[in-house]
């Protein structure tokens, strides 16, 4: 019997070779390919699991421990919002809108009525580099620092001393109401900095998601009596919708330290985790080494996990999109996402081989806890790989 299942997302490790990357301009994307070059990259834990058998890697182990497979995107687009819902079993079939030109001037000008503040920049940009060129201006003004991504998002960045937290929340809040409909993209997002002369963005990010439009996986959950524990900021994600307990974290380790808490209560269902400073600190600022050593540091946790599991658990451990940064481009990069699962219930060495759809997680996911997945998309492969 299965009673728990701890499902790490590592937010941006893609592993390379989607059919359709070409078509996003991400050919020749491969995250793991490139920080696997990198001397600060040490994964034994991951190896000993079965990350390396995976089709396509290559090097892995004799006598994986847990079974694997590849996964291909089936939504169309690359961000963390349509990653995650896929993964949950909702496949967005229309792309969320990007701003390649910033935001259109009815959107920026009711903005700055319902905030009552002035908006500076309104073009993709970097989220070091932006607040590098706008912070001091944004500062002398109490203006708020509007920027893009190639992703679907409205960022606003502000400096803490001048634009509280709880302030710029709010402002936040003002953005996801004004953007609707054709003009709903997958996130708000609040990017709060700090510092006098030398500025960085401290911790308390958050970000405000579109409601997913279906019932996910976590709805299921919940509504079969299953505790859903969100880690990091899957909550925000799903805008709180099928989540029963939430922990906000603010880095990889204090999310690790949050689920291998968790590992030591007594539940029944799902705990999802988003291990975000993967994408966030190194891939989107094309930090080979920094994420290399990102999930080295990772690696070490998960065995210290590992050995904490219960006979009763099941671990899953895959990703959103890819962010290679080894690429001149900043953005997230269309790519395959690895799937590693591994418990006590769980066969070793099994190969699924490639699967269509991320969404095959959250088929496998309902199929062990017993509940109807016949509304959400993916197809389970519990029957091959548990014992």
């Amino acid at each position: 019997m299965i009673k728990r299942v701890f499902l790490i997302i590592l937010d941006s490790f893609g592993i390379g070779n989607a059919p359709d990357a070409a078509s996003f301009g991400d050919e020749g994307s491969n995250t793991l390919g490139t920080i696997r070059s990198s001397d600060k990259f040490c994964c034994p834990n991951l190896k000993k699991i079965g990350l390396f058998n995976i089709d396509g890697v290559g090097g892995g182990t004799d006598s994986p421990a847990g079974s694997f497979a590849r996964l291909e995107e089936k939504s169309a687009g690359k961000d963390t919002t349509i990653g995650h819902w896929e993964i949950a079993g909702l496949i967005s079939r229309s792309p969320m809108p990007t701003y390649p030109h910033g935001f259109p001037d009815e959107i920026i000008a009711e903005f700055e009525r319902l905030t009552g503040r002035k908006t500076l920049c309104n073009k993709p940009y970097s989220g070091t580099e932006v607040i590098k060129d706008y912070g001091r201006q944004s500062m002398e003004e109490g203006s708020l620092i509007v920027y893009t991504s190639a992703d679907s998002v409205f960022q606003i960045a502000a400096h803490e001393d001048v634009v509280p937290v709880d302030e710029l929340y709010k402002y936040c809040e003002i953005a996801r109401k004004i953007l609707t409909g054709k003009n709903a993209v997958g996130r708000v997002i609040a990017r709060p900095f700090a510092g006098e002369y030398l500025f960085y963005r401290t911790p308390r990010r958050h970000d405000f998601s579109l409601t997913p439009p279906e019932n996910t996986m976590l709805d299921l959950l919940k509504n079969d009596g299953f505790d859903v524990i969100s880690v990091g900021k899957i909550y925000d994600i799903f805008a709180g919708k099928g989540v029963t307990e939430s922990h906000r974290t603010v880095d990889n380790d204090d999310g690790m330290n949050v689920t291998i808490e968790l590992q030591k209560r007594d539940f029944r269902g799902l705990c999802f985790v988003n291990l975000v400073d993967f994408d966030m600190k190194y891939g989107h600022r094309n930090d080979v080494d920094g994420y290399a050593s990102a999930m080295t540091a990772f690696d070490k946790r998960l065995g210290e996990f590992v050995a904490n599991m219960k006979n009763d658990d099941v671990l899953i451990i895959s990703a959103d999109h890819g962010c290679d940064p080894g690429t001149p481009s900043t953005d997230h990069s269309r790519e395959c996402v690895p799937m590693i699962i591994y418990g006590n219930s769980i066969k070793s060495g099994v190969n699924l081989g490639l699967r269509a759809t991320y969404a095959d997680i959250s088929a496998t996911i309902l199929d062990a806890f017993g509940v109807d997945k016949a509304n959400t998309a993916g197809k389970s492969f519990l029957c091959e790989v548990k014992k």
